[in-house]
């Protein structure tokens, strides 16, 4: 069987946050550095407040936009009233991907044991885009995006991956 070639995804990053700049998203940054270094084209970044629907607005504005596939957020997936990631997305999920929070939380465990249950780490497919919900630590998306994600959106991952879904996702095939 001939191996695929790599092909890029257009990646948006998206940083939850009431204190952080482009200055100090140190997260974002290791996000977009990750997934630049593997070939992926990062087309959008934005870093909004903890608010449930600035949050859910931008989310909306790049599930509509044809150059983004993937959205990796982080921040706002804690348990404090401020965040409002995963409820921000909610009704926008068109498939819940619950084998990313598990598998994350798993990996996150082997880091840093049982407070890996304050994360509500999380993915879905919302109208034919990918969404990483990840928690706003800079450990914590290098273990997300380095161990999960990167595999995930890479065409010659196997035995499967989300990339070579992307065009049934979206009724394209």
């Amino acid at each position: 069987m001939e191996e695929k070639a790599f092909q890029p995804l257009g990646i948006a990053i998206l940083t939850a946050s009431d204190t952080r700049t482009a200055a100090t998203d140190k997260s974002g940054d290791a996000a977009a550095e990750l997934l630049r270094e593997a070939g992926h084209h990062i087309v959008a970044r934005a870093i909004v407040a903890d608010d449930l629907q600035a949050l859910r607005a931008q989310m909306q504005a790049w599930i509509d936009d044809p150059q983004v596939d993937v959205v990796v957020s982080t921040g706002g997936t804690g348990l404090t009233g401020r965040d409002v990631c995963p409820e921000a997305m909610a009704p926008l999920v068109s498939k819940p991907i619950p084998g990313f929070g598990e598998l994350f939380r798993y990996l996150s465990y082997q880091e840093i044991g049982t407070s890996t249950i304050q994360s509500r780490a999380e993915a879905a497919i919302c109208s034919g885009t990918i969404f990483f919900l990840l928690p706003g630590s800079t450990g914590a998306v290098r273990t997300g995006v380095s161990q999960i994600i990167l595999a995930q959106l890479d065409i010659r991952h196997r035995p499967c991956n989300l990339h070579e879904l992307l065009p049934r996702i979206r009724g394209e095939s």
